[in-house]
């Protein structure tokens, strides 16, 4: 039989009409908000100024080269090096931060005496959103000349190395979309699933996918981000370094979850799929969705932790809104591959099911939308970033392929609307035919004569298989099944090639921030911004060894409501100074508020960082500074100070 399409008239089904109406909206109020300007975000590091600047000829040769960053980085002692005509290292080796008010910058101090000529800078660091950036430039002193040395082509995080690891970027996408949507499509669309084995398949391969690439990320982390050797990987120190990094305790604690997830699984497809009894399978089912709604936020959250959403404006927003967001993506993609293997891999699959699938889908694609709005104003903020920029055009990209999927999957919910209990029906009929045609066909046995057991069971495997047979044969034959088969075919194809467009977004530099670089390229080295922020310099000694050095620490904006707070523990030759422990604390002794304890996060040697930092009031507040230089040796400094 020729399935035909659903006609595109009036359809009992409002809630197509309704979602195809809300897309519009959606869109363009996303095209809207995200060309009427935006505050400033930020993801990737860039580099928008140097002293010298790139190309210039100075009359003497500089005591140091200075960069400017557009946002925090983590930087090691070989992460800025200046060479000379012949290739030569013409630096004094470690970087010193000069970080102060809202200006990042570093500075490497140059070999006295350097000869005329042209000179390399190479600088590679560690963004706050966990990608590495590098780049290099040159500049001459009296007059340029001829060099040895070659500008890299390519930038950190390539080579084989980086292939790899941006494989197991997808793949970790890919697993997690696998092992949420497809539990939730159990959970709530056809509990009865949880004993089909194709979907135990589906569900347990995502597990193992997200698993090994996840230690795969882990192991690759350090070549990734230093080296780009791949040998690299199996380094117990370089591992120790990148577990002691916010990326790698996310990577450490999305195994921990999956640990746990481990046994969710096995409940769900063990125990929960044997249950009988309705009472304590509804008690079970809501004890499965609360657990396994916890863990799904938790791995959910491991990418919020480390990536875009971690750093620049709103971080406090921006990480729950990403953690919504990729829920919406695993409930509605991965509900959607569940749904698909439903389809043609099982035989009992019910249009109910459909239904409840379609109605999760609908409400995701709400969240995606609001959620992708949100991140979208974040991260582009202007015309000329949409277009001009390879994120904005990806992003671009991106909204045209959920537009086409979104109108697929209006195709499929009309089909839906058409879909029939057919398959069940049609099935009784032919069970109820073959049963009469067996007993007519069979032998009746006497009185004096048994049923021979071996007979018996091969009449009954016969029969199993007749049914079988004639049960696919009535779904191959139903036309709104194989146009549902279809439509959602269609819809998990397109689904693929709009997750790997996402997962390449996550790791594009975003067109606000790019324009910025461009700018900062052009221009001096920006001043430090003083303002109004808070910046001190409170030296300590805990009385230990190493137990002497100093506190800067920078309070922004430096007012009332949040604030983003860093500390720099540097020794009393200016160099950082690594600590295990250090703790910060406002009290406003006038009001009586407080103390306010924040415990900031460690970005990299000798550097603190607490975001989200709430003062409540303006007032003449004390801000004290623990210190711990050892496992006994720590001290406390505070100093009074207006803020607001």
């Amino acid at each position: 039989m020729t399935a035909t399409a659903p006609p595109l008239g009036p359809s009992p089904i409002r809630r197509p009409l309704a979602a195809a109406a809300l897309l519009a909206m959606l869109i363009s109020l996303l095209l809207g908000l995200v060309l009427a300007g935006a505050s400033p975000a930020s993801a990737h590091a860039a580099l928008t100024g140097s002293d010298p600047q790139d190309g210039a000829v100075v009359a003497t040769a500089p005591e140091d080269v200075t960069l400017t960053f557009s946002e925090q980085i983590a930087m090691d002692d070989d992460s800025i090096r200046v060479l000379d005509p012949n290739g030569e290292r013409a630096d004094e080796g470690a970087p010193r931060d000069l970080t102060s008010g809202g200006a990042v910058r570093y500075a490497v101090q140059l070999h006295s005496g350097l000869p005329d000529g042209t000179y390399t800078v190479a600088w590679q660091a560690v963004s706050a959103d966990s990608h590495p950036v590098s780049g290099a430039f040159t500049f001459s002193v009296g007059a340029p000349s001829e060099t040895t040395v070659a500008l890299p082509s390519g930038g950190a995080g390539g080579g084989l190395v980086g292939a790899l690891y941006g494989i197991a970027r997808y793949a970790a996408y890919a697993g997690f979309i696998l092992l949420a949507g497809g539990s939730a499509f159990v959970l709530a669309c056809w509990q009865r699933g949880a004993g089909a084995r194709p979907l135990q398949r589906l569900v347990v391969r995502g597990w193992i996918t997200l698993t090994a690439a996840t230690l795969a990320m882990l192991l690759l982390r350090n070549p990734y981000t230093g080296s780009g050797k791949l040998a690299d990987a199996f380094d117990l120190d370089g591992l120790q370094s990148v577990l002691d990094t916010k990326p790698g305790a996310a990577l450490v604690s999305r195994l921990l979850l999956l640990g746990a997830s481990a046994l969710f699984i096995a409940v769900l497809f063990g125990a929960y799929a044997k249950r009988e009894d309705e009472k304590e399978k509804q008690d079970l089912t809501f004890g499965l969705a609360t657990g396994g709604a916890v863990i799904a936020i938790g791995i959910a959250g491991t990418w919020a932790l480390a990536e875009h959403a971690s750093t620049g404006i709103q971080p406090g927003i921006a990480m729950p809104v990403d953690v919504l967001h990729l829920l919406a993506v695993a409930a509605w993609l991965g509900g959607l591959t569940a749904l698909l293997v439903a389809l043609y891999r099982t035989p009992d699959i019910t249009s109910g099911a459909v239904r409840r699938f379609s109605r999760v889908a609908f409400g995701s694609v709400i969240v995606l939308a609001a959620t992708g709005l949100y991140q979208s104003w974040r991260q582009v903020g202007s015309w000329s970033a949409l277009t001009g920029t390879r994120y904005g055009q990806l992003l671009l990209v991106k909204v045209a392929l959920v537009a086409v999927l979104l109108g697929v999957a209006w195709i499929s919910r009309r089909w839906t609307g058409r879909l029939t209990e057919r398959t069940a029906s049609v099935s009784a009929i032919d069970d109820t035919a073959a049963a009469a045609a067996s007993e007519s066909s069979e032998p009746v046995a006497t009185s004096d004569e048994e049923v021979d057991p071996e007979r018996a069971a091969q009449l009954s495997r016969q029969r199993a298989a007749l049914t079988a047979t004639k049960e696919k044969r009535a779904r191959d034959a139903d036309p709104d099944r194989s146009g549902l088969r279809r439509s959602v075919m269609v819809e998990t194809g397109i689904a693929v090639v709009l997750l790997v467009v996402t997962t390449i977004l996550t790791s594009t530099e975003p067109g606000r921030t790019e324009e910025e670089a461009a700018r900062g390229n052009t221009t001096t080295a920006p001043a430090p911004v003083t303002g109004g922020q808070l910046n001190l310099s409170l030296p300590f000694d805990t009385g230990g060894q190493n137990g002497k050095g100093t506190v800067r620490l920078d309070l922004s904006p430096g007012g009332t409501g949040s604030n983003s707070v860093h500390l720099w523990v540097d020794t009393p030759d200016g160099r950082p100074l690594d600590v295990p422990e250090v703790k910060l604390a406002f009290t406003l002794e006038s009001k009586d508020i407080g103390p306010l304890p924040v415990v900031p996060d460690r970005l990299t040697e000798g550097h603190w960082t607490a975001s989200g930092v709430q003062i409540p009031m303006a007032g003449d507040w004390k801000v004290a500074v623990t210190v711990r230089t050892s496992d006994i040796d720590q001290t406390t400094i505070d100093k009074n100070v207006k803020i607001g």
